[in-house]
């Protein structure tokens, strides 16, 4: 029986005519209903004719609900079945990864967008099928960016008939309906109770959150603020948690003291049983705390929920795609998503919200979260868009256009497993791994394992890297496989379902069959690339009951997935991956002291030059030359290393040397080419400068500046520039350092002279090596300053009235006494003369009265000899 009363009270059921006529005279639209006005449950059953006005008289339309999440899949699916008083499976079902509850008589199914992908790409027509509901559209999920673009695409070329609704907990739509067309959007407004926010940072510091760590110190912060709202507020409490992780360690410091005071401790996430998320939706007559990730947002109705709790964490993809890493990671939450959370405490009653940071913080968090086509690994969507028929994407309609270099990096993914061609069209090879329901890197582990070590061993390793393993279960992927095989657990219970799905998908695979729906599923966290090259195991033959031990069998799984992560011990714990970027594995673990290891799981904390191991594999050599034989090569090595040229041939896996031997003969460009570096890292020093050299290339540089023409600049960077014209042959002939140590740098720079016009003849008209003063001395300039410097007794510059100059620069006069040393500097002689040399020859005639100090230098005779010689002479 319908639970008519129960329908009635749902707030979107104002908007439903408006919505109706949309459809009908647009075909699309975009419905807007904050979480709980039941745009989930009660549309979906509007559309289908199931309820309202025409149910029974209508035609019966069949619709699919596209949702993001497997939980929330399951729960709308349950809402709906129990609002028409019937089981799931009858005329409303659910299809999830690994999971199909349906029936003959099912007219509206809920389907993750995953499994709604698979289908589309099984059945681009959707026969059958009358209405599409994407639900949750404003989280920007991959997937769903990917599925409307699709059926875009189907209303366009073969079904314009399809009715599309985009469903939307906020009011920020314009984007999604000018991507249908300028579909109308309509509003539904929910029940809206004032909700009063509480600032309640931490009292001490806290480390901002990297990778998948959050400080503990905040966590403990958090479960006091669920204690204080427990005392200060009425009715449950739920409380926003970015992960599973977090989502354990505060209920372990909340369970034993609520648990006393009769408050229920419950866990809301993807990975929490049935009948846990059963209870949490079901409500309760006691007082409850409800720890929930970003599930909750607007995917579930919490009933009771009064007080909100937010940690102010979410968890997104990132990609370092030259690291090779792609993980989820912690973020900031962003403004969209935090009023998200706080809509919660007001959905039945006034209620409140408590958040864990300042309200000058608040104003900095982002306004929208990121979209994941901006953030993530676009693999997988790169293989499903080939597959589509559109390897580049550029024809899909996509709210964001995905970025270039991550579409780059995925399809170099995908073409080095073998998934598309040269041109980036979906190979047959390709097409099974899209329908596996696994990220390609998986898919290609799971297909090219199974020859190896049979379908049934394949898969278990691979369900194991599709999700990953609850931390109690370690970082050795051999480990947590024995863990959960034997497991009773949550993880481990999923972790057997998804062998079988994969397991039997292995099959269809390999008879040309698709998966079933149920098979199919989402595809979004994952990585890897690389063909193996040998013929199958025993194990493969016998269905994987042959003798391979389980610590080969998982690591030959996980570097077929990710053979570029594949890495060689270079000291105790620490590795290096093939792909450059450096690994540690805990203390204590037992990969510490392996040789290599292949790691599924990484990522590299804020301030650390390594990757942090989070799950991997021991493996041999031979392994990771099977896995990762595209990176292979050996090549002649010539360059300069440690002063000096390295010639050597080196064989390598990526950036991991596998063995290096002396090139005796190395080719003379290449070793030109090392030299030449050697001199833009060491410096023109390597050469040999003798004095004359190191004046004639301040004579020449002096030219440059005050001449210009055609004398050369012979800075270090014009010289290393014009190597081919001034240091050949000498640097062709060279072999080694000590060769560029004799070859005589003047002699080479001579080449670089005017020849050709015949300037070159003026060099020493124009900056002359030695200058003659009045006494007769030639007298060596220096051209190492701004301009040229002559440094002369004072007595040999008597009777000179004009300063020296040389190219049409004044020459700096350094005079100095008779014993060498300075007296006087000057750039305008006649004035030193007239006023600075009284005090200069009052200074040092008594010092030197050997030698002449007239009162007029001006008139007197040079001399470079005291007045005794003078006289003699």
């Amino acid at each position: 029986m319908i639970r008519t009363g129960a329908l009635d009270v749902l707030p979107v059921r104002t908007a439903v005519p408006a919505l109706e006529r949309a459809l009908d005279a647009h075909g699309a639209a975009v419905l807007c209903a904050p979480p709980g006005t039941g745009k989930t449950t009660l549309v979906p059953l509007v559309l289908a004719g199931l309820v309202g006005g025409a149910a029974g008289n209508g035609p019966v339309r069949k619709v699919i609900v596209a949702e993001p999440r497997r939980i929330a899949a399951r729960a709308a699916a349950r809402r709906m079945a129990w609002l028409l008083g019937e089981q799931v499976g009858g005329r409303v079902g659910f299809t999830v990864r690994g999971e199909r509850t349906v029936g003959p008589d099912t007219v509206v199914e809920v389907v993750t967008t995953g499994v709604l992908l698979q289908r589309l790409q099984r059945d681009q027509e959707l026969a059958g099928v009358d209405v599409v509901m994407l639900d949750e559209c404003h989280e920007r999920h991959l997937d769903a960016d990917t599925v409307a673009a699709f059926l875009l695409d189907v209303r366009a070329a073969l079904r314009p008939e399809l009715r599309l609704l985009a469903a939307s907990a906020t009011t920020d739509a314009e984007g999604w309906a000018r991507l249908l067309g300028d579909a109308p959007v309509v509003e539904a407004h929910g029940v809206s109770h004032p909700v009063e926010t509480v600032w309640a940072p931490p009292a001490g510091p806290v480390r901002p959150p990297h990778g998948m760590r959050v400080d503990p110190a905040l966590l403990t912060h958090v479960a006091s603020v669920v204690r204080r709202a427990l005392a200060e507020r009425t009715g449950d409490v739920l409380c926003f948690l970015p992960g599973v992780g977090e989502i354990t360690r505060v209920a372990g410091q909340l369970t034993g003291p609520l648990s006393d005071l009769g408050v229920e401790v419950l866990q809301v996430h993807g990975r929490a049983p049935a009948a846990v998320q059963d209870a949490v939706l079901a409500g309760s007559a006691g007082r409850r705390v409800v720890l929930a990730t970003s599930v909750a947002e607007s995917s579930l109705t919490v009933p009771g929920v009064r007080v909100v709790v937010d940690a102010g964490l979410a968890r997104e993809p990132r990609t370092d795609h030259a690291r090779g890493l792609s993980a989820l990671t912690t973020v900031r939450v962003s403004q969209a998503a935090s009023r998200q959370r706080a809509g919660r405490a007001g959905r039945e009653a006034p209620g409140t919200v408590y958040r864990c940071w300042t309200e000058a913080e608040d104003t900095r968090l982002t306004r929208f979260p990121s979209p994941e086509i901006k953030v993530a690994d676009l693999a997988a969507f790169a293989l499903q868009a080939a597959c589509w028929g559109d390897p580049s994407a550029g024809g899909l309609a996509l709210l964001d256009p995905p970025p270039a270099g991550a579409m780059g990096a995925a399809r170099e993914v995908l073409a080095a497993i073998g998934a598309v061609d040269g041109d980036g069209r979906a190979t047959g090879r390709g097409v099974r791994m899209a329908r596996l329901g696994l990220h390609p890197r998986l898919a290609r582990a799971l297909l090219d394992g199974a020859r190896e070590v049979g379908a049934r061993r394949a898969a278990e390793v691979v369900a194991l890297l599709s999700e990953e393993p609850p931390r109690e279960y370690g970082d050795d992927l051999t480990a947590a496989w024995r863990a959960a095989r034997a497991g009773g657990d949550g993880y481990a219970g999923r972790w057997r379902q998804e062998v079988r799905r994969l397991a039997s998908g292995v099959d269809g695979a390999r008879t040309g069959r698709g998966a079933r729906d149920g098979a199919a599923g989402d595809s979004r966290h994952g990585g890897g690339s690389g063909r193996t090259g040998r013929g199958a195991r025993d194990g493969a033959r016998d269905g994987g009951s042959g003798h391979d031990s389980d610590d080969v069998v998982a690591g030959l799984v996980a570097a077929l997935a990710f053979p570029e992560r594949v890495a060689r011990a270079r000291g105790e714990g620490a590795f290096l991956m093939v792909s450059g970027t450096g690994a540690e594995t805990a203390a204590g673990s037992r990969l510490r002291s392996a040789p290599w290891i292949a790691v599924a799981v990484a990522d590299r904390p804020a301030t650390a030059a390594s990757a942090r191991v989070r799950l991997a594999a021991v493996v041999d050599e031979d392994t990771a030359r099977l896995a990762a034989g595209h990176l292979l090569s050996t090549a002649d090595e010539v360059r300069w290393a440690d002063g000096e040229v390295l010639a050597r041939r080196v064989e390598r896996l990526g950036a991991v040397e596998l063995a290096v031997r002396p090139l005796k003969s190395p080719p003379p460009a290449l070793v030109r080419e090392a030299l030449l570096d050697g001199l833009r890292r060491e410096g023109l020093g390597l050469l040999r400068w003798t004095p004359h050299a190191r004046e004639l290339r301040q004579r020449l540089a002096f030219l440059h500046r005050e001449v210009g023409g055609g004398w050369p600049d012979v800075s270090d960077e014009a010289l290393l520039a014009r190597t081919d014209e001034w240091l050949e042959p000498e640097l062709s002939r060279a072999r080694r350092r000590s060769d560029l140590a004799r070859t005589e740098a003047g002699q080479a720079l001579g080449r670089l002279l005017p020849w050709a016009t015949g300037e070159a003849a003026r060099l020493d008209e124009l900056a002359p090596e030695r200058y003659e003063v009045p006494s007769g001395s030639r007298i060596r300039l220096d051209y190492g300053g701004p301009q040229p410097v002559l440094a002369v007794k004072l007595q040999e510059m008597f009777g000179l009235a004009e300063t020296p100059a040389v190219a049409g620069v004044p020459v700096l006069v350094h005079l100095l006494s008779p014993a060498g040393r300075p007296a006087a500097v000057t750039a305008d002689l006649a004035s030193f003369w007239r006023e600075g040399y009284r005090s200069v020859r009052a200074e040092l005639r008594g010092r030197y009265p050997r030698h002449p100090w007239p009162e007029d230098p001006s008139d007197a005779a040079p001399t470079r000899y005291t007045k005794a010689r003078q006289n003699r002479g």
